[in-house]
């Protein structure tokens, strides 16, 4: 099996020209690995077990499973208001300050803009100083109303368990988490991955160039989001223990069966978005083919990550890749085609439909996250957004220009829609309305994008 892996993995990696990257899968108990390519165009050299990927935001777990031990140990109730842990807590909407609960920043319902990577410095202060800034961050959607993709609730998790434990939230994961585990190849320091063998990111260009990604990491207040580091044999180790019983390799009880598998149950509702049909606690839950599947993948600094179980079949499989955006391609194929060949479950795509451009004007306009603008075209029947980063528009800069995302509705009644061409194919999202029926929102790449009265420039 392992040859087959090898196979599938190399030609999805040739395929689209990605660098290096890593795959296993976990079928039954028996590991079965594959490796590919180089950590660097730079500095070459091979991918093989012992070589770290960042694996970006499925570090969210991690930070969940830190918490869950702390709520075992009684001294975390998810039901909790934050402030019951974070008294120093402040949030522009005083109420949501008030009320928003640790659970909320685990299933991505606390409503504030998500995507804030704001560098507060390499010490041990960051991750305080990070939450501070919160103060200023915007409410775009009312506490526990809609998913909306959430990084900056948990650095804020991460600040719980820091205040909790009286650590930093780093030594306290791994105190928690790494070393009950034996995940002793899962770091998030620079000083301790430089001396490893590492993949570093890379960018593809339009004209086939690849290019060294930078800076190499994301800043230290934005680890508990996801900036940790592993090689496959610990990725494949965390699967182990996810689809276990709660007991370590040694037999260790780390977590209650009982709270492990509370993880993997649905907490808040998010069908029709493209994180999946389900939020558990940090974990994304998804039905294929009516297949419960359970994961969370990432994304960081030109670095992709795929991480997905099914727990009724005792399955896992992950993929990690250093180049964007083709490495995410690898990654879904890689997954996709693993769902196949080991469990014979198929992802069907979902049919796009085409519309009159009349039927389409009312989604037509500028929307945007704290992160991008998202302007909303139409033509020959069919939608297409372009992605606008803000920071490009706020310093003058101007990267590649980026070919507008096809957007096409699976149903002739109703928000819903399928990218069905391109990098994203298959990105599932949905548009949001009012209270008077009026579309006022996007949900786009698990993010809620809410629509302003700009323009959309010509």
């Amino acid at each position: 099996m392992s040859n087959e892996l090898q196979k599938a993995l190399t030609e999805f990696a040739e395929e689209l020209e990605v660098p290096g990257a890593t795959a296993g899968v976990l079928i039954d108990g028996v590991e079965h690995h594959a490796y590919h390519g180089v950590t660097s165009v730079e500095n070459p050299l091979p991918v093989d077990e012992t070589t770290l990927f960042q694996f970006g935001s499925t570090g969210k777990t991690f930070t969940a499973t830190a918490m869950l031990r702390l709520v075992e140990q009684g001294q975390v109730d998810l039901d909790a208001p934050v402030r019951t842990y974070v008294p120093e807590l402040k949030l522009k909407d005083e109420d949501v300050a008030q009320r928003v609960t640790v659970l909320q920043l685990f299933n991505h319902t606390a409503g504030w803009q998500g995507d804030v990577h704001t560098d507060t410095g390499p010490g041990d202060d960051a991750l305080e100083r990070y939450v501070a800034g919160l103060a200023d961050i915007e409410q775009v959607s009312p506490l526990g109303a809609t998913v909306s993709y959430n990084n900056a609730s948990l650095s804020l998790a991460g600040h719980v368990i820091a205040n909790v434990t009286g650590k930093t939230y780093e030594e306290a994961l791994k105190e928690l988490v790494l070393t009950p585990l034996g995940l002793d190849n899962t770091m998030w320091s620079i000083h301790d991955i430089i001396v490893r063998r590492f993949a570093v990111g890379h960018t593809r260009h339009d004209d086939g160039r690849i290019t060294i990604a930078k800076p190499f990491a994301i800043p230290r207040g934005s680890v508990p989001a996801g900036g940790w580091s592993a090689n496959l044999g610990d990725q494949l180790a965390w699967a182990r223990f996810h689809l276990g019983d709660g007991t370590a390799a040694d037999g260790t009880q780390v977590l209650s069966k009982e709270l492990l598998d509370r993880m993997k149950q649905p907490t808040a509702d998010m069908r029709g978005s493209a994180l999946g049909d389900y939020v558990g606690i940090s974990w994304l839950l998804r039905d294929i083919a009516g297949v419960r599947s359970v994961g969370h993948g990432g994304t960081v600094i030109g670095q992709y990550s795929d991480f997905l179980m099914v727990p009724e079949r005792n399955f896992a499989v992950t993929s990690l890749s250093n180049c964007g955006p083709n490495g995410s391609q690898l990654n879904h194929k890689l997954v996709k085609w693993a769902l196949e060949h080991y469990l014979g479950i198929a992802d069907a795509e979902a049919e796009p439909i085409v519309l009159g451009d009349d039927a389409l004007q009312q989604y037509v306009g500028r929307y945007e996250t704290v992160a991008a603008y998202v302007d909303v075209t139409a033509e020959s029947g069919r939608l297409s957004a372009k992605v606008a980063p803000k920071n490009e528009l706020r310093e003058g800069e101007k990267g590649e220009e980026q070919p507008p995302i096809p957007i096409a509705f699976v149903s002739a009644e109703g928000d819903q829609y399928v990218i069905p061409d391109g990098p994203a194919k298959g990105m599932k999202g949905y548009f949001s309305r009012n209270a008077a029926g009026e579309v006022d929102g996007l949900h786009f790449g698990g993010r809620l994008a809410t629509r302003t009265t700009e323009l959309v420039p010509a």
